[in-house]
């Protein structure tokens, strides 16, 4: 969980970096794979971890 926490603060912060500052558009596109990244991440994580949960 530490490690998606960071993975999203670093990727807004390059985002607004790159929206901000003038001539630095692909720092927000790398935001943007950072994110995108982070999401299938968790997305895969939580998907392989509800396979190996017992029944009740």
């Amino acid at each position: 969980m530490t490690l998606f926490l960071a993975l999203i603060i670093v990727a807004i912060i390059l985002g607004l970096i790159g929206v901000v500052a003038d001539g630095l558009l692909f720092l927000l596109f790398i935001g943007i794979a950072v994110l995108v990244a982070d999401l299938l991440y968790v997305g895969l994580r939580t998907r392989r971890s509800a396979r190996h949960r017992p029944l009740r």
